[in-house]
């Protein structure tokens, strides 16, 4: 019998009665999320070390079953380590930044996702969604203990969901019997088959692709090496295509294609799955078999990521295929957009129209997400008899022609999203200013000092980053705290990736490390002005 480790992990917040289940009336939060899943847990983190009151609740106690999620990003990992758990999970996961294609077993190229210096995470690593969910909550406690009020409620199931206009009634489940609580904000982290979706007549728009993957986590000691393999076509004929990644604690995840008409019971029991694997890996292998599952490639998204005062991130609001490592990674950049609008807004620094910001947001943001994914699926799984010699003849040129490797695509991989024409968006007035870094980027890290750039905007405020000069002096009626933070860069990292070709630069950076407006010099007002325009008040 296939064997679960994850069936017996982790009750990280077990059901415990609340004093709301007592309370004569629904008691008013600020904020409550639902769902306790990593999107979810890191909202409440996120508003919870901002000093606002959350609470989570979660039809389960703790982590699900299977890797799930394994390719944690670079960019995932520098909103992690604001968060206090960045090096947590860098030291956990397995690195690797070198990706190899293949076809019919022949190396047709390999790549380096992460071919320069000077940044503090590399590209990816590889980490089992369950450690990521752990740490997470492991990080909340902490909090806690320094005093954030984060409450995390177990066998707390969503039954009903009202609003009211200024606030949202929620009906609860527990094994104690319903009760109502009332929010002011909802945030929906209930993934793909969000019950709050559900409830409240909402849907998806997309796609659903015609094909099977089969997913296999298997412990073994083979001398594979650290980094992404991707086969079509292989000759071992397992499946159409196979994904091979190292995790940690010697656990491997296995990909097969294997079409849209099977028996996907018949193909989860042991004898079956094993068959793919003796294939692939060859009678001398040995492993054990730790999870398994068969998903579906689906690319679709909610038309709107709020409703109100309703707000969906994270699976719930938006479906990509696994290829690309585009769920969890999408998923952590919705929490690191809403979290500083929302904790704005709650504590009046900002309008409520902020809010419709990280709608605009990252409704681009999941729309370039589909888009990559949709390639990526086409290519992996063509349609027609005249797609597939095409995609076949593109990986021949590849082989030995680089001009033909970009048209590779075996799951182009996740990308931090530039916000370009977003709303939230100043002013561009730095003459040979590098592409990189222009407004509605996220800020490329850099070696500063003992540490990184990003390190020195970690302080959840907005930041002016003054480099190669001091900056006006700031008046002190602007509608929100800025940090001054004044460096020097003549060559090297930072200059080359914030100066480009100019002497000195003045960037004014959003809490979510994304730049708002940039200048080779800008007075206090043109700096009102752009504080103005990122928060909604204009």
């Amino acid at each position: 019998m296939i064997q679960d480790r994850y069936q017996l992990a982790h009750r990280l917040y077990p059901y415990a009665r609340s004093a709301d289940q007592d309370a004569p009336a629904p008691v008013r939060h600020p904020v409550v999320v639902i769902g306790g899943g990593p999107i979810g847990v890191a909202t409440a983190l996120d508003l919870g070390l901002q000093g606002l009151p959350v609470v989570l609740i979660d039809d389960h106690e703790g982590v699900g079953q299977g890797s799930r999620a394994i390719c944690f990003s670079k960019r995932t990992l520098e909103i992690a380590d604001r968060y206090g758990l960045g090096e947590t999970a860098l030291a956990k996961g397995v690195v690797w930044n070198l990706g190899k294609v293949f076809h019919e077993d022949r190396k047709v190229f390999e790549f380096n996702l992460l071919p320069e210096e000077g940044h503090k995470f590399p590209a990816f690593i590889n980490l089992q969604q369950p450690y990521f969910e752990k740490f997470l909550v492991e990080r909340v406690r902490e909090a806690n203990a320094a005093g954030a009020r984060i409450d995390l409620r177990g066998r707390n199931r969503l039954e009903g969901i009202t609003p009211q206009g200024r606030h949202v009634t929620l009906d609860i489940a527990t094994p104690e019997g319903p009760y109502q609580i009332e929010a002011d904000y909802v945030i929906a982290c209930d993934g793909a088959g969000s019950p709050t979706r559900k409830l409240m007549g909402l849907d998806f728009e997309g796609r659903v692709f015609q094909d099977s993957f089969l997913i296999a986590d298997i412990t073994m000691s083979a001398p594979f090496p650290t980094e992404r393999w991707f086969s079509f076509e292989p000759a071992h004929g397992a499946g159409a295509s196979t994904l091979l990644h190292k995790q940690p604690d010697g656990e491997w995840r296995v990909d097969f294609q294997i079409g849209w008409d099977v028996d996907r019971k018949e193909e989860l029991k042991e004898e079956n799955v094993r068959r793919r694997l003796d294939a692939m890996l060859g009678p001398e292998v040995e492993y054990k078999i730790v999870w398994t599952s068969i998903y579906t490639f689906q690319c679709r998204r909610m038309k709107a990521f709020r409703h109100g005062r309703v707000l969906f991130a994270g699976d719930s609001a938006h479906q990509v295929s696994p290829f690309g490592a585009r769920g969890a990674n999408s998923g952590m950049q919705d929490v690191d957009n809403l979290g500083w609008k929302l904790g704005m807004v709650l504590r009046g620094e900002a309008p409520d129209a902020l809010l419709d910001s990280y709608c605009s947001e990252r409704r681009h943001g999941a729309d370039e997400n589909i888009l990559n994914s949709t390639r990526s699926t086409d290519f992996i799984t063509p349609k027609s008899p005249v797609s597939h010699m095409f995609r076949n003849a593109v990986l021949d040129l590849a082989e030995h022609h680089p001009f033909a490797r970009p048209l590779v695509n075996s799951g182009r991989l996740s990308l931090p999203c530039v916000y370009d024409d977003g709303p939230l968006n100043g002013a561009d007035a730095l003459p040979g200013g590098p592409e990189r870094s222009r407004p509605g980027a996220p800020c490329p890290d850099a070696p500063l000092g003992d540490g990184y750039l990003l390190e020195l905007l970690a302080s959840g405020g907005f930041t002016l980053l003054c480099i190669n000069c001091e900056g006006p002096e700031l008046p002190e009626d602007l509608p929100a705290a800025i940090a001054v933070q004044a460096v020097t860069a003549q060559i090297g990292p930072l200059a080359e990736r914030y100066l480009g070709d100019a002497s000195q630069a003045i960037y004014l950076i959003r809490p979510d490390q994304h730049v708002a407006a940039r200048w080779h010099t800008a007075n206090a007002d043109e700096i009102r002005a752009a504080l103005h325009h990122a928060l909604a008040m204009e």
